[in-house]
C-alpha cells in the first residue's frame, strides 16, 4: 500500500511540475516564437490566455472533484492538457498558438486544484506538511526553471519542444495515476447535477474580468470604451453568476464558502498574498539587472533563493502551528513578511546584491510560514465532500489576487517612471537603456513604489486574518482522512458525517 501511495505522490508532483512549468517556460522562446509565427502585437495573450484559463476554472473543477471524485478530474484534465501542448507545437499561426494555450489552461486549471485537494487525502493532518513541502519545491522550483529551460530548448531544438516534452511526463504522470490511484469507496447516491449554467457563466464573468484587469493599461487605455464595456459585461456577469448560483441545486461556487469564517478569511488574505507575490517574482529580476547591473542569469538567482528557504519553512510550520495553531503561525509569517517588504525601499542606491538576495531568502521562508498552514489549516475543517470546492476556492482568490497586482502594480511603477522620465517613459522602454544613472535611479524608485504597495497587501492580509479568521480552526478531529483503496480490498461504503 505504501508502494502505492509513493506513486501516486511522484504522479503528483509531475503532474504540478507541468502546471508550472507551463506558467513560465514561454516567455524566453517568444523571440523564436514570433520570428516563426509573426503576431508580436498580440503575443502577450500567450500567456494572459493560459491564465485566464486557468483562473476561472479553478473553482468549477473543485465542485467536480467533490460531485464527481479526484481521479476523473485529474484524468480528464491531464488529458486536456497534453492535448492542448500537442496543438500548441502544431500550430500554423500565433492565433492557433493562442486558442491553443487556452486549451492547455482549461486542463492545467484542473491539475493544480485537484493535486492539492489530493494531497490532502492522502495524508492526515499531521502528515501534511510534507508532502505539502514536495509540492511547493516542486512548483518554486519549476517556476524558476521555466525560463531557462524555455531557452534553451527554444535556441537547440526550437520551440515546438517547449510544448512537445509535457507530452511524455504527462504520460508517466497519468499512468501512475490511472493504474495507482484508488479513491475510497462512497455510497452509492443519485446521478450528481452538475451546474453546468453555473460554470459557463463563472467562466464568463471570470474571463471577460480578467481580460479587463490584464490587458487594461497594455492593449487598451483604462479609460477607453473597450475597458469600460468589459467592465460592465464583467460586473453584469457577475450579477448573473449570483442569480444562478442562488437557484442551482448544487452550485459551482456555493455559498457556505463566505459564510463560513474560517474560509472567508483565508480567501481574502491568499488574495493580498497573490498580490504582493507580483513585487518579488515580477519586478525584483528587472532591479537586480537595470540598477545593479547583473545578468539575466545572476538576477534569476536573485529571485530563486526565495525557492530555498519557502519549502523549508513550510515544512517545518507544523512544530509552530501545532502548538499555537494555524491562524497565529500565518500571522507570525506574514508580520515577518511584511517588515522584509518595508526594508526593500530602504536599501542604498544602488547598493550590493548580497542585500536584495537576503530580503528574497528571508521573505521565502516567512511566505512559507504564512501560506500552508492556512491551506492545511483550511483543507481539515471540511470533509472529503466539500475539500476540493474548498481548497479551489482559495487557490482561485489567490490567483486573482496575483492577476490584479501585476495590473496594479504594473500601473505603478509606470506613472513613476513617467514621473521621472517623461509622460512616453514606461518600464518596458527604459530597462533597454539603463546606462545612464538617471534611468536607473526611475527604476529603482519604480521598484521601491512596487514594494511599498505589496507591503500594504501585506497588512490587509494581517487585518484580514485578525479581524476574521478565528484563533482556532473548527477542525474535523472525528472524521479521518479517507485512504485510497483498491476496490478489491474497499470496506463497505460509508457515507461521510455531515459538517
Amino acid at each position: 500500500m505504501q508502494g502505492k501511495k509513493t506513486a501516486v505522490v511522484a504522479a503528483l508532483m509531475l503532474s504540478m511540475a507541468l502546471a508550472a512549468l507551463d506558467s513560465t517556460i514561454v516567455s524566453t522562446a517568444v523571440p523564436q516564437i514570433v520570428g516563426d509565427l509573426g503576431g508580436f502585437s498580440v503575443f502577450s495573450w500567450l500567456f494572459s490566455g493560459y491564465l485566464l484559463a486557468v483562473t476561472v476554472t479553478l473553482p468549477v473543477y473543485g465542485k467536480l472533484s467533490d460531485t464527481l471524485g479526484r481521479k476523473p478530474v485529474l484524468i480528464a484534465g491531464s488529458v486536456l492538457f497534453m492535448a492542448g501542448s500537442l496543438l500548441c507545437a502544431s500550430a500554423w499561426n500565433m492565433g492557433a498558438l493562442i486558442a491553443f494555450r487556452v486549451i492547455q489552461g482549461l486542463g492545467g486549471g484542473a491539475i493544480q486544484g485537484t493535486v492539492q485537494t489530493l494531497a490532502a487525502d492522502l495524508y492526515p493532518l499531521e502528515q501534511r506538511p510534507k508532502i505539502q513541502a514536495k509540492l511547493s519545491t516542486v512548483w518554486a522550483t519549476s517556476s524558476v526553471l521555466g525560463p531557462a529551460l524555455g531557452g534553451l530548448l527554444a535556441s537547440t531544438a526550437g520551440w515546438r519542444w517547449i510544448f512537445l516534452i509535457n507530452l511524455p511526463v504527462g504520460a508517466v504522470a497519468l499512468f501512475l495515476v490511472v493504474r495507482h490511484l484508488h479513491e475510497p469507496a462512497r455510497e452509492a447516491a443519485p446521478r450528481p447535477r452538475i451546474d453546468w449554467a453555473g460554470a459557463l457563466a463563472v467562466f464568463a464573468a471570470g474571463g471577460v474580468l480578467l481580460m479587463w484587469l490584464v490587458q487594461g493599461g497594455v492593449a487598451w487605455a483604462w479609460g477607453s470604451g473597450m475597458s469600460i464595456a468589459l467592465l460592465c459585461t464583467g460586473l453584469a456577469l457577475v450579477g448573473a453568476v449570483v442569480l444562478i448560483e442562488r437557484r442551482a441545486a448544487e452550485p459551482i461556487l456555493p455559498g457556505w464558502v463566505w459564510r463560513r469564517r474560517t474560509i472567508a478569511a483565508v480567501n481574502l488574505a491568499l488574495c493580498a498574498m497573490g498580490l504582493l507575490m507580483v513585487a518579488p517574482t515580477a519586478f525584483l529580476p528587472t532591479y537586480a539587472q537595470s540598477v545593479l547591473g547583473l545578468s539575466p542569469t545572476a538576477a534569476g538567482f536573485v529571485l530563486s533563493v526565495m525557492t530555498l528557504s519557502w519549502p523549508v519553512s513550510a515544512a517545518l510550520s507544523q512544530h509552530v502551528y501545532r502548538r499555537i495553531g494555524f491562524r497565529d503561525t500565518a500571522l507570525i509569517g506574514m508580520t515577518a513578511a511584511l517588515g522584509l517588504l518595508i526594508a526593500f525601499p530602504l536599501l542604498p542606491f544602488p547598493g550590493a546584491v548580497w542585500q536584495p538576495t537576503l530580503l528574497s531568502l528571508l521573505l521565502g521562508a516567512a511566505l512559507g510560514l504564512f501560506q500552508l498552514p492556512l491551506i492545511i489549516g483550511v483543507q481539515s475543517t471540511v470533509g472529503w465532500a466539500e475539500r476540493g470546492t474548498a481548497t479551489a476556492s482559495i487557490l482561485f482568490y489567490r490567483q486573482i489576487g496575483q492577476t490584479v497586482g501585476a495590473a496594479v502594480f504594473g500601473a505603478v511603477a509606470n506613472a513613476v517612471i513617467s514621473g521621472r522620465l517623461g509622460a512616453e517613459a514606461d518600464l518596458d522602454s527604459v530597462v533597454r537603456d539603463v546606462d545612464a544613472d538617471g534611468v536607473r535611479r526611475a527604476v529603482d524608485a519604480a521598484v521601491d513604489a512596487v514594494y511599498v504597495g505589496a507591503a500594504c497587501a501585506a497588512a490587509v492580509a494581517l487585518a484580514v486574518l485578525i479581524a476574521l479568521a478565528p484563533r482556532r480552526f473548527p477542525v474535523l478531529t472525528a472524521q479521518p482522512t479517507p485512504q485510497p483503496v483498491p476496490p478489491s480490498t474497499a470496506p463497505a461504503p460509508q457515507k461521510p458525517p455531515p459538517n
